[in-house]
Formats: C-alpha cells, sequence, structure tokens
C-alpha cells in the first residue's frame, strides 16, 4: 500500500503542484489510514494490505476508531477528503474500479462565521509593537501587511524582497496550489516596510553566514527567513498586551478583519476574492453572513419600527 501512497503524493507534488504544508498534511493522513489497517510490530513490520479489499465499511470503522480518540469532527472530515481524493487517483489510474469513500458521509460541522476584529480594533493592535527595535519595526511591518493585503501567514513567511514593488504599492503573493496573484497595499503598510528594511541589515547580520536567506523579506532573531510558527507567536503576544484585542485572537483573525471590512465599506465580493486568493466565491461568500450580523444590528438599533 505505500507504494500506491508514494504514487498519489508524488501525483500531488509534480502533478498537481501542491504546496509542502498540504503535502505533509496527505502524507499524516494517509499514514494514519495505513496504521489502522496493518499497524507496525515490534519487528517495524506491517501486514499486507490489499488495496482492493478496502470498501466503506473499512473506511467507516475508521471514522470510529477516530471519533473513539475524540478528535475534531473537521480534522475527521478532512481525513475523509484525503481518502476520497486518494482513491478517486487509484480509480483514475485503473487500480480499483470504485471509490469505496464515496459511499460514506462527511461529519456534519457547524458552520462557524470567521472572527473579525472592529476597524479601531484592528489599528490599537498593528500599532501595539514598540519600533524602537529592529524586531519591532519587523513586528509592525508584519502586522500592517497582513491587514493591508489580507494574506495567509503561510504566503507572508515565503515573501522575498523582490516580491515587493514600492512603485505600484503591491506585493506579488504565491498562493495555494502555487498561483501568483497581485494585491495592492496602502501608504501604512508601505511606511512600516520602508521603516522594517532600514533596519532588516541589523537581523541579517545576526545569522551564521551559510544559514543566511538575504532574500527573504521577514527575518527572525537569527537572521534567518521567519516561519509561520514564529508569525503566530508575535501574533498571541501583542493580542495579550493589547487590551481591545481578544486574547486567543489568531493570525487568521487579521485575514478575516481584512475580507470583513472591505465587503461592509462596498467592495465586490468578486474582487474581494481575488485578493484572498480564493478558488471558489463560495469560500468568500461566508463574509456576507458576518456583514448580514452588522446590518442586522444597525436596523435594530435605527429602524424606528424594529
Amino acid at each position: 500500500m505505500q507504494a500506491y501512497i508514494d504514487q498519489f503524493l508524488d501525483h500531488l507534488k509534480y502533478g498537481r503542484n501542491m504546496s509542502e504544508h498540504t503535502l505533509r498534511n496527505y502524507r499524516i493522513d494517509l499514514g494514519q489510514f495505513y496504521d489502522y489497517l496493518a499497524p507496525l510490530d515490534n519487528q517495524g513490520n506491517r501486514r499486507p494490505v490489499n488495496i482492493r479489499q478496502i470498501d466503506n465499511i473499512t473506511i467507516r470503522e475508521f471514522m470510529a476508531s477516530l471519533y473513539a480518540q475524540h478528535k475534531k469532527k473537521t480534522s475527521i472530515a478532512r481525513k475523509l477528503a484525503t481518502l476520497r481524493s486518494f482513491f478517486k487517483f487509484l480509480c483514475r489510474e485503473q487500480i480499483l474500479d470504485l471509490n469505496p469513500a464515496q459511499l460514506v458521509s462527511s461529519p456534519r460541522l457547524e458552520k462557524k462565521l470567521p472572527k473579525h476584529l472592529t476597524i479601531e480594533a484592528v489599528i490599537r493592535f498593528i500599532e501595539t509593537p514598540e519600533t524602537d527595535t529592529a524586531l519591532g519595526k519587523r513586528d509592525r511591518a508584519i502586522l500592517e501587511l497582513l491587514y493591508a493585503t489580507g494574506m495567509r501567514v503561510s504566503e507572508l513567511v515565503k515573501l522575498n524582497l523582490n516580491d515587493i514593488d514600492f512603485g505600484h504599492q503591491s506585493v506579488r503573493v504565491k498562493g495555494k496550489g502555487r498561483k501568483e496573484r497581485i494585491v495592492p497595499f496602502g501608504k501604512k503598510a508601505r511606511a512600516a516596510l520602508e521603516v522594517y528594511l532600514g533596519a532588516r541589515g541589523e537581523l541579517l547580520a545576526e545569522a551564521v553566514e551559510e544559514e543566511r536567506d538575504p532574500l527573504a523579506l521577514f527575518l527572525n532573531y537569527q537572521g534567518t527567513r521567519i516561519t509561520t510558527r514564529s508569525v503566530g507567536r508575535l501574533i498571541n503576544k501583542y493580542a495579550k498586551i493589547c487590551a481591545d484585542v481578544n486574547p486567543d485572537v489568531s493570525p487568521h483573525s487579521l485575514r478575516h478583519s481584512f475580507a470583513t471590512h472591505l465587503l461592509n465599506a462596498g467592495a465586490d465580493l468578486r474582487a474581494i476574492q481575488e485578493l484572498l486568493g480564493h478558488a471558489r466565491l463560495s469560500t468568500t461568500q461566508q463574509y456576507t453572513h458576518v456583514s448580514m450580523e452588522r446590518l442586522i444590528e444597525v436596523y435594530d438599533k435605527a429602524h424606528p419600527k424594529a
């Protein structure tokens, strides 16, 4: 079975241009399914698995084992989606005739509206970092750029110096599936970036020469490319400092705030879809629910017959 998994992962990597992050999730999900079917023995060996004998009952029992381990519904749904894609690939390669995962229903998920901050809270949050150090200047530039563009943190950490176009005040973002998009940013983000770039050399000087990444836009305190985990930590740090922000705010909250504020200001949904890099408009439409809640709130406060 491992050979089929490797073949599928190669297809995703070279045929579909999947990112390393997405590939890792597929690898983990399929590895867990393989472990369920044929656990390693004390010698590190597995019993043979006949891929053609896996049916919808097998997959349901796997999902039941995940429920028994108190896994989240979102995690279980993702693993089922992985199995559907895996078996679909095997059918396309004529290894299987039917996709057994298609006969298994996904767990019903609660629809959660994306959390966002008010405009006032976002402004105060972004202005939280002290800019008297190189790291403070970097943090301010990161927060400004995240809110100005709505990009994902995973996209931000991939940015190189040549992705920033100060002439057009835009950034080239490498999104999911290695798709690129151009996103504009405003004067505040530009000013913060210019201040940070003036101090970036201090961080780069901290890196061991062979570990330097002179192309990376954002560097950590060791002078190497910053990671998504580091960005998450700095956002948590400033969320605890800023009284206007819920301490459990996530890095995605700035992306949600970006989209919600644009929609509330009258921006076209299709334009927001392009800026966010969503493949489907239905993904962007989640923000219309947030705006509708605000609309109802305004109506209740303002209408004399509300």
